[in-house]
């Protein structure tokens, strides 16, 4: 597949880039700033582009299989993350699938009457309630949205860098913890979870989640 990851040199995309190009895919890297292009990795055919400007998502998304949204918004502009979604959403062509890196927010806790990972008083730091509530506005908008062929994965409540075990347990709208009581999952094995699911199309127009 001709696959373009934008925001392909962040923490969660540096690792989708990567699982991609050892599948095999045509990796179209696009990144923020010029800059950034160096480190992209040997095979990546790398673009710039402001993800919310909406001409400069059609040129790049042009010739593409498959998207995938891996951006993240700067520290203390975290509302950004709604309008770069929107944006992907609205710009790529309707017979484009989508896979959109979302974040925890949405999950129910297990055990907690239907509270979520947002809405649980005190499960979230302070230091993160600000991109959490933004990734639970972006889902809202992928809930929405019924021109494009979105899917929305979401994490466990961590996603940490580490190592690709290459297995993982799917869930639908609960956080995945373990025996231990521990939701988490590599970034790296979430980056498997990513493109197995853009290999199968398991969950078009639907949200999941991966953990250990």
């Amino acid at each position: 597949m001709k696959i373009a990851v934008y925001g392909a040199v962040g923490d969660v995309g540096k690792r989708v880039v990567a699982e991609a190009l050892g599948r095999g895919h045509e990796v179209s890297g696009i990144v923020r700033r010029q800059m950034q292009l160096d480190q992209l990795p040997d095979g990546v055919r790398g673009l710039v582009a402001d993800v919310c400007d909406s001409r400069q998502v059609v040129h790049t998304a042009k010739g593409q299989d498959l998207i995938i949204s891996a951006v993240r918004p700067p520290q203390g502009r975290e509302e950004m993350l709604v309008t770069m979604t929107r944006s992907i959403l609205s710009c790529v062509d309707p017979r484009q699938r989508v896979l959109v890196v979302g974040g925890a927010a949405r999950l129910r806790v297990p055990g907690h009457n239907g509270k979520t990972v947002l809405t649980l008083d005190g499960f979230l730091p302070a230091s993160v309630v600000a991109i959490a509530r933004a990734c639970q506005a972006q889902y809202e908008v992928c809930l929405a949205e019924t021109r494009a062929a979105w899917t929305y994965l979401s994490p466990p409540a961590m996603l940490i860098p580490g190592e690709r075990i290459g297995s993982y347990r799917s869930g639908g709208d609960t956080l995945l913890v373990d025996a231990d009581g521990t939701s988490c999952i590599s970034m790296e094995d979430y980056a498997v979870a990513l493109l197995d699911e853009a290999e199968s199309a398991k969950h078009v127009r639907r949200a999941f989640t991966v953990g250990y």
